[in-house]
């Protein structure tokens, strides 16, 4: 009998994923700054490919950071950061 894997969503795993979203951020700005494509379609394509991956990403560390697994606010990618701050500013104005 196979036994499947199961990946264990902890706080070590949601660490992880922010990781990983923030290389996807800096993946995508090195595209838009520094990609050279055949036409703007080819850089179109190759963006929205970076945005749905992190995307997915994404959604599964917020439904993670909501159902209560606990992360270090300094461990967050810096869009994540960017969006707190924003919204902390706006609620002391």
């Amino acid at each position: 009998m196979k036994k499947s894997a199961v990946v264990p969503r902890d706080k070590y795993f949601l660490r992880s994923l922010h990781q990983e979203i923030d290389l996807y951020d800096r993946k995508l700005a090195d595209l838009r700054k520094y990609g050279a494509f055949e036409s703007e379609e080819d850089r179109l394509q190759a963006e929205h490919t970076f945005m749905t991956k992190r995307a997915s990403l994404e959604r599964t560390a917020r439904e993670l950071s909501a159902s209560g697994v606990e992360f270090n606010e300094e461990e967050l990618p810096r869009s994540f950061r960017q969006e707190g701050e924003g919204q902390s500013q706006q609620a002391g104005s």
